[in-house]
């Protein structure tokens, strides 16, 4: 199911929180410019440049810079925007640059849709009309050219930002055609979508590993991010949270101490009408170690609110019996009769998946500046989702969103925590309380302990075999926060198959998988419990994440009860038939890349020692990157896992650069392995309890294996890497430990603790 946010346009502009919510995907769309004398033109680009798209422009010394309307946070998803427009524009590499898209309203593509950096689907959805803007470009320069060169535009080619005509030797560079002001033709969206583009074997940037454009400036320091703003006369905010996640408000502020704190200006209560914080103060201060000291000065007395007494334990009970409710959620996935088939089943399987609470944790904390120049507000920041964000700004300040305009900066770390705009209100609130601008930095722990976290799951399936083994039903309810319902987008949530309303597919998707089974039901269950005392947001992987975990350990178990290769057992249940056309053969053969990179059912393995694997058509069937894993573990007699090597393949149809693929996957192993294996947040009296890196612990450099990967480019469309690779691994080391010990373990994150005890039983 692929997700499309539409432009739709909001009855009211009012604040009240239905009508913000509702409306933040459409009020977003107008961000910033529109209606604002002036702010456009002082932004546009020099008349002289030649602009033949809104995503890139050609300067009179030819140089050409792309707008990425995309995050980029490490992922060098704007190199890869101008590497696309650099293949149909016919431009030298040396010759492109990038920047990074405000929230201007023409950057709100009618194709491309709102500004938004997630589900892996960056390339993906727009490689197409980005590969269009930069053949448009050069047909126009083309054009240009033969006017003022005399020749017919058909005998002219174009290479290396050079236009050259063989017949005659005259030639012009691109700076060339600029300066004429020949290049002037412009395109409908039919005359776009009509360009007949190039196909794979004419390429000669794509699929080149050029080098990346952003690498020189974050290496000497010129590269900006948010946390490097610094804007004249600014004063720095701190924020003090409450000891709740969610749900407290502030009954008092002593700031009595925080007044003998040098450059001490103020401690400001937020008034979050967006309710995306509740209970926050901010100390505003000179320098940011004074408003630091001050925010530690500040005595604040709370009302814990509804949240106060909810635990890890109560939120996983709650989500139990709301799982053992027959009416309960919605279907997702309602396919056949499985409580007819499991009644009849030869064979009945039984499994509970659970998996804890799990921090972004971003190396760049969290940060935004705000300043007010008259009746608009600008807000530095790196986001991942600008639409929405602007909106949340506006909110914050009581202001229409058109007065708000967003700086986008490079983001040192996102992983979805950036798709939330929590740093922004607390910077717009103290700017306008102070009259200057105010730049908030958290710290680690305000960072962890408000993190929008991935949610805690619980996963209930039941699978039914005949009697040849056959899985013939799978049942499957999951149970969870609802992080996209959360941002009160309409657009963003999917119409139930039982008619029973919206639900969030962001935390089923995955379930709906490739393997043929006729009898399939999966229910999706929000835990209200879980939803407002844990507000989630989306972490790198999102519903796969927690969905292929149950799905992919389930089919183990069932391979295991029939008596087959669990490998061999996943291919034969990939036979394509019926609405798994396609996809089931392009997921069967990354598993076959995979069992053969690794040396699966070749290689006679030392005691304790196993191989488990894992296929999954991440991030959403409708936008699949076909990936599969090999997982190689050692299992001590203690119940120490220790993961040997991490193979991996990936179909993914089309590859931009092929070193950059190879990077995002192995670092979405990579953060599957922490996810599988070292990383657990828990809640205890409503706030979580894990507030730096001592409590919250990812991977260490010292506990990393090897990782081969395996790159599968056939010339498909292009599909998105950047959290795929996550979702495949933790089953995969769960498959292989039952391979090396016997142990079958059914919680994220797997511990020794865990793997002994499972050996035991």
């Amino acid at each position: 199911m692929n997700q499309h946010v539409k432009n739709v346009t909001p009855e009211t502009s009012d604040l009240s929180r239905r009508s913000f919510l509702v409306g933040t995907a459409a009020t977003g769309l107008v961000l910033g410019y529109a209606g604002v004398p002036g702010i456009g033109e002082a932004l546009a680009a020099a008349p002289a440049n030649f602009e033949p798209s809104v995503w890139y422009a050609i300067s009179p010394d030819g140089l050409v810079t792309v707008t990425c309307g995309k995050a980029d946070m490490g992922q060098h998803i704007a190199s890869t925007m101008a590497q696309i427009v650099c293949e149909e524009l016919g431009a030298k590499w040396s010759d492109m640059r990038v920047n990074l898209a405000s929230n201007d309203p023409k950057f709100n593509d009618p194709v491309l849709g709102a500004q938004i950096t997630g589900g892996s689907w960056s390339t993906m959805m727009n490689f197409d009309a980005m590969s269009r803007a930069g053949a448009a470009g050069r047909m126009a320069l083309t054009d240009g050219a033969a006017a003022a060169m005399g020749v017919p535009a058909g005998e002219l080619a174009v290479r290396d930002s050079m236009i050259v005509h063989a017949k005659s030797k005259k030639q012009m560079s691109f700076a060339d055609v600029v300066k004429s002001g020949k290049a002037t033709k412009t395109f409908t969206p039919d005359e776009l979508k009509a360009i007949k583009l190039k196909t794979p074997d004419q390429y000669t940037m794509i699929g080149v590993s050029v080098p990346q454009i952003d690498i020189p400036s974050k290496t000497n320091g010129t590269a900006k991010y948010g946390i490097d703003v610094m804007i004249p006369g600014m004063a720095y905010g701190a924020v003090v949270t409450p000891p709740v996640r969610y749900g407290a408000t502030v009954k008092s502020v002593d700031d009595s101490d925080a007044k003998k704190v040098p450059g001490f200006i103020k401690a400001v209560t937020l008034d979050d009408k967006t309710q995306t914080t509740t209970g926050w103060v901010v100390a505003v201060a000179n320098t940011y170690a004074n408003a630091k000291k001050a925010a530690s000065a500040l005595k604040v007395s709370y009302d814990g609110g509804p949240n106060a007494k909810v635990s890890s334990e109560s939120l996983l009970d709650e989500a139990k019996r709301l799982q053992k409710l027959d009416d309960s959620g919605q279907f997702f996935v309602k396919d056949g009769d499985p409580a007819a088939a499991l009644g009849t089943a030869a064979k009945v399987l039984e499994a509970e998946y659970t998996t804890s609470i799990n921090i972004h944790a971003p190396m760049e904390p969290m940060n935004a500046t705000a300043e007010f120049k008259g009746d608009i507000l600008h807000i530095y920041s790196g986001n991942q989702f600008a639409t929405r964000s602007g909106a949340i700004a506006a909110g914050a300040a009581g202001i229409d969103p058109k007065f708000v305009v967003m700086h986008q900066m490079w983001l040192g770390g996102g992983f979805g925590r950036r798709l939330d705009a929590d740093m922004m209100v607390p910077a717009v609130q103290a700017a306008k309380a102070v009259g200057k601008p105010v730049k908030v930095i958290y710290t680690r722990e305000n960072d962890m302990t408000m993190d929008f976290s991935r949610p805690l799951t619980y996963q209930k399936v039941k699978a039914g075999l005949d009697g040849d083994g056959k899985l013939t039903a799978l049942s499957h309810d999951v149970v969870s926060a609802w992080p996209t319902q959360r941002w009160g987008i309409p657009d963003f949530l999917s119409p139930s198959v039982d008619k029973k309303g919206p639900l969030d597919a962001f935390t089923v998707n995955g379930s709906d998988f490739f393997y043929t089974v006729p009898n399939h039901h999966v229910r999706a269950i929000k835990n209200e419990m879980a939803h407002n005392a844990t507000p989630s947001g989306q972490l790198r992987s999102v519903a796969p994440g927690w969905t292929f975990w149950a799905v992919e350990s389930m089919i183990d178990e069932v391979a295991i009860a029939a008596g087959k290769d669990p490998a061999q057992y996943r291919i034969s249940l990939l036979d394509g038939a019926g609405k798994n056309e396609g996809g089931a053969q392009r997921l069967r053969n990354t598993l076959l890349a995979a069992m053969g990179l690794a040396g699966y059912g070749t290689k006679k393995l030392p005691k304790g020692e196993g191989m488990g694997v894992a296929c999954v058509s991440s991030q959403e069937r409708a936008t699949a990157s076909w990936t599969a894993c090999v997982a190689h573990v050692a299992v001590a007699p203690s119940g120490e896992v220790t993961v040997k090597k991490l193979t991996v393949a990936t179909d993914v149809g089309t590859q931009v650069h092929p070193d950059n693929i190879r990077a995002q996957v192995e670092g979405a192993a990579l953060w599957g392995l922490s996810l599988a294996l070292y990383e657990k947040a828990t809640l205890k009296d409503g706030g979580i309890e894990q507030t730096n890196f001592d409590g919250y612990t990812p991977l260490r450099m010292s506990q990393m294996p090897e990782v081969a990967v395996a790159v599968i480019a056939n010339g498909e469309k292009a599909t998105g890497v950047g959290e795929p690779a996550v979702t495949v691994v933790a089953p995969a080391i769960g498959n292989a430990i039952f391979n090396a010990s016997g142990a079958r373990v059914r919680g994220l994150p797997i511990t020794a603790e865990a793997v002994k005890g499972a050996m035991k039983a």
